[in-house]
């Protein structure tokens, strides 16, 4: 499943960056980063995110909630809300 995540940094993006480069993204095995976008002014990331097992997001956030706030948001791709709403056209 993919998923689209939304961080919002708590304060001075510097600790996350830091973070980031000393230790990884953190993510458990079986979680996998596939794109990422940041707003110019460093305090949102925007993530699409890949499992099959939403337990994974959880224990990932739980290593950055001290430093992000997170919003998951359950997604698809556009050819697959496409097919699924074909039948209805």
């Amino acid at each position: 499943m993919l998923y689209l995540i939304i961080e919002t940094f708590k304060g001075d993006p510097v600790p996350v960056y830091r973070r980031f480069r000393d230790q990884g993204r953190l993510a458990p095995d079986g979680l996998r980063y596939v794109s990422s976008w940041v707003t110019r002014d460093l305090q949102q990331c925007f993530q699409i995110m890949e499992c099959d097992d939403p337990q994974l997001l959880q224990t990932w956030i739980d290593r950055w909630k001290d430093l992000t706030d997170f919003q998951v948001i359950p997604v698809v791709t556009s050819a697959e809300a496409a097919a699924a709403i074909a039948p209805r056209l």
